[in-house]
């Protein structure tokens, strides 16, 4: 199957001039200003199939939102071949533009004193869909995001949520093939968040599309992307399943214990690494290849309301990849 993205050897430095502080610094920059190349996105390639969901995370600054600009033609690369649905994005054709969107969770493209209907027949326009079509995709969007009540509210008087889900529809009404999301939960609150990574899981089903995911909560990441790339300083670190990450980097799994009698601290040394232990509660690391033979072994010879064998935090394991450099 012929990949829908693919991008080979790219690279995006960016010249930043430094000036020192102060007003000499200021006298000095009129006659000789200091530049330093940043390397934002530092030779990576990967390949993404169509219908795909792939998580690409990476701290701030790792370079995640330059390679989305650049897949979206919103930046010319420094180096490197980029291709996304057969087209080179910087060409900026028409036939490109309406076959991808990109929906960054801290800009707006919602008129602010308009309800968010507006916008959608203003997109209706731009992307020049169909009567026929544009009804049919906005009332299944509309559903999926249960939105009926408020998309004829001026955009300024709905919560953060609400507008949310109003962005993704704009970016949404003309069916893109494929979908660039950059944090799109980024300020939701839990109950929000949950809402808007069921509604990214139905649309990746329901319409088939790509989506390069870039997220900060890991739960996006663990619950909807089986396969991550992880960035770090613009150098790609990881490209495979997540669970390879987990298997690799997470050496240790954690015993969720509940006691029903006291127990001694010292006692519980013998099974692990005691992370805690506040009676009648305690967290044990103990080496994954061993944690059933441990947890039998808890169970044998302490007095035991409830166990539970855990894995260790995503973001944990994350931390751990960027750490190791590798």
């Amino acid at each position: 199957m012929e990949s829908i993205i693919s991008v080979q050897h790219l690279k995006k430095y960016y010249k930043v001039y430094k000036k020192q502080p102060g007003l000499m610094g200021s006298l000095k920059a009129l006659f000789a200003r200091k530049y330093e190349s940043v390397q934002a996105v530092n030779d990576i390639s990967f390949e993404i199939e169509p219908g795909e969901l792939v998580g690409f995370i990476g701290p701030n600054g790792a370079g995640k939102t330059t390679t989305l600009k650049v897949l979206s033609g919103l930046l010319y690369p420094t180096a490197g071949e980029i291709s996304v649905l057969g087209f080179t994005p910087w060409d900026r054709k028409p036939e490109f533009q309406k076959q991808f969107s990109l929906v960054m969770g801290q800009k707006n493209q919602l008129w602010w004193d308009l309800p968010a209907m507006e916008t959608f027949l203003l997109n209706k326009a731009i992307y020049e869909i169909p009567d026929t079509q544009y009804k049919h995709t906005l009332n299944k969007l509309v559903t999926l995001l249960d939105v009926k009540d408020v998309i004829n509210i001026q955009v300024r008087k709905l919560s953060l949520g609400q507008r949310m889900k109003c962005e993704l529809i704009a970016a949404l009404l003309h069916n893109p093939k494929v979908l660039f999301l950059d944090e799109p939960t980024i300020g939701l609150d839990v109950v929000m968040q949950k809402v808007m990574r069921d509604f990214v899981r139905e649309y990746n089903t329901t319409f088939g599309a790509t989506i390069l995911l870039t997220s900060h909560y890991m739960d996006d990441v663990k619950e909807l992307c089986k396969r991550v790339i992880i960035i770090d300083h613009g150098k790609k670190l990881f490209d495979g399943k997540l669970q390879d990450i987990i298997d690799k980097y997470a050496k240790n799994k954690i015993l969720s214990v509940v006691f029903s009698k006291e127990t001694d601290q010292k006692k519980l040394e013998t099974i692990g690494k005691v992370k805690s232990f506040e009676f009648p509660s305690a967290t044990i690391l103990v080496p994954r290849k061993e944690a059933s033979r441990l947890a039998a072994k808890l169970l044998e010879d302490f007095s035991i309301a409830d166990l539970n064998i855990e894995e260790p935090p995503i973001e944990a394991i994350i931390r751990d990849v960027f750490q190791n450099g590798k």
